[in-house]
């Protein structure tokens, strides 16, 4: 992708703050991303994470069946994320279910695509959602949508793990 956009690695490292040597070793495969650089990564694109995930398998199916699933846990971190929807290049709605481990947190400087539509909806645990500047505190079963502008964090309870799924609708 920074190839066809004509950047060199500098030119990306500049945009995304990560280091060209960071840069070289993510596309030589020899380091897996943190979850802040691929966000960073994905801003530059216009992508979410999960669509960058759901590229790099071949050909779009209609059905991704569960043992086929894209999972990635952050090594920074422990979260886990798991691409839900089959990968189509037309549409602009996707599912991703995500499992922080308790007392993780997950913060974003930007969003990877302004103006995404996100339904968060909890599954297990508690989180605390800000999304730029308001506070959100959710357990199972409670539901937030909001539009991503601006920064976002995701902090787990202490106590045990939190999941949920997202459903991330382009603009």
């Amino acid at each position: 992708m920074r190839a066809e956009h004509g950047w060199t690695l500098e030119t990306l490292a500049a945009k995304t703050g990560i280091s060209r040597a960071t840069l070289s070793r993510l596309e030589r495969c020899e380091l897996s991303p943190t979850a802040t650089m691929l966000n960073k990564l994905c801003a530059q694109y216009g992508w979410t994470a999960s669509r960058l995930m759901a590229e790099a398998e071949t050909g779009p199916p209609t059905v991704v069946r569960a043992g086929e699933q894209i999972s990635r846990k952050d090594p920074e971190t422990g979260y886990i994320r798991r691409v839900l929807s089959p990968p189509h290049p037309n549409l602009k709605g996707e599912l991703v279910e995500v499992w922080l481990p308790a007392g993780s947190v997950i913060s974003y400087d930007v969003s990877p695509l302004p103006g995404l539509e996100h339904h968060l909806w909890m599954l297990e645990g508690v989180l605390t959602l800000d999304i730029d500047g308001t506070v959100f505190r959710l357990e199972k079963g409670d539901c937030v949508r909001y539009v991503l502008s601006g920064p976002s964090r995701f902090e787990c309870g202490k106590k045990r793990a939190a999941r949920y799924v997202i459903s991330m609708v382009r603009p």
